[in-house]
């Protein structure tokens, strides 16, 4: 008797189901990517807890808070202002430079609804980098608030600009020269009212106070002075929520 075969093929239930079983499995992939491309890379244990990912209240409106270290300085205390009345977001990240926002806006926007963002970048853009060069030259830095004023505008939510906090006289560590925050608001205020994009002056309310606010020779502020600052985020933000009938002003 010959002996038996390997058949050459499978069987088309087989082939059929192999088949099924790779178109199954490369859709769950591409719908992972792209959910987890939607969403920002939020933590529930984050080392800052103004990372941490929040639960909206549906009936809320919701607000994202964009900026650098000052913001996520302000994050805790604004939400704490605002609690009742808006759930509080903010971008899981320092948001750096201007060209780290055009780099990660779409992540931070996400695909659901804000109906205010509250944004600032300022501080790293003017850092002065070992050869004299600020890390953004000011008429890029203009440029590039531009084309992120635009994307944000297309989400349909109310605008606020906050204007760079001031950069105190000593030795700063990255470098960074006083009067230059100055001539990056200058730039900056030319594309917000260019825009409509309402001012949220931070630095006329720290300049007066500094010494009282902000850490000595260091562009940040104390614990107690990111809280101070959190007053005027949360009236802007209260303040603009208001027409939509969201919200009243905050309590003093």
């Amino acid at each position: 008797m010959a002996p038996l075969k390997r058949p050459t093929t499978t069987l088309p239930y087989l082939d059929n189901m192999k088949s099924f079983l790779l178109i199954f499995l490369l859709g769950v992939f591409s719908f992972a990517s792209a959910e987890a491309a939607d969403k920002p890379n939020y933590s529930d244990k984050p080392a800052n807890p103004a990372m941490a990912r929040i639960e909206d209240d549906p009936k809320l409106p919701r607000v994202l808070l964009i900026g650098d270290s000052i913001s996520i300085g302000y994050t805790l205390p604004v939400r704490s202002l605002l609690a009742g009345r808006a759930n509080v977001h903010r971008i899981p990240a320092n948001g750096g430079p201007t060209t780290n926002g055009l780099a990660h806006v779409e992540e931070w926007l996400g695909t659901n609804r804000w109906h205010v963002i509250h944004f600032n970048w300022g501080l790293h853009d003017l850092k002065i980098l070992s050869d004299g060069r600020h890390m953004v030259p000011i008429d890029q830095y203009e440029k590039n608030l531009e084309e992120l004023v635009r994307r944000l505008q297309k989400t349909g939510a109310k605008l606020i600009w906050a204007s760079t906090t001031p950069v105190p006289e000593g030795k700063l560590g990255p470098l960074r020269k006083p009067g230059d925050e100055i001539a990056y608001n200058v730039a900056a205020m030319r594309v917000m009212e260019k825009n409509g994009v309402s001012l949220n002056d931070l630095y006329a309310f720290a300049l007066p106070q500094l010494a009282k606010i902000q850490s000595p020779a260091n562009v940040h502020f104390t614990s107690d002075g990111s809280a101070v600052l959190a007053e005027p985020v949360a009236k802007a933000i209260s303040t603009a929520l208001a027409p939509l009938g969201r919200t009243s002003s905050t309590s003093s």
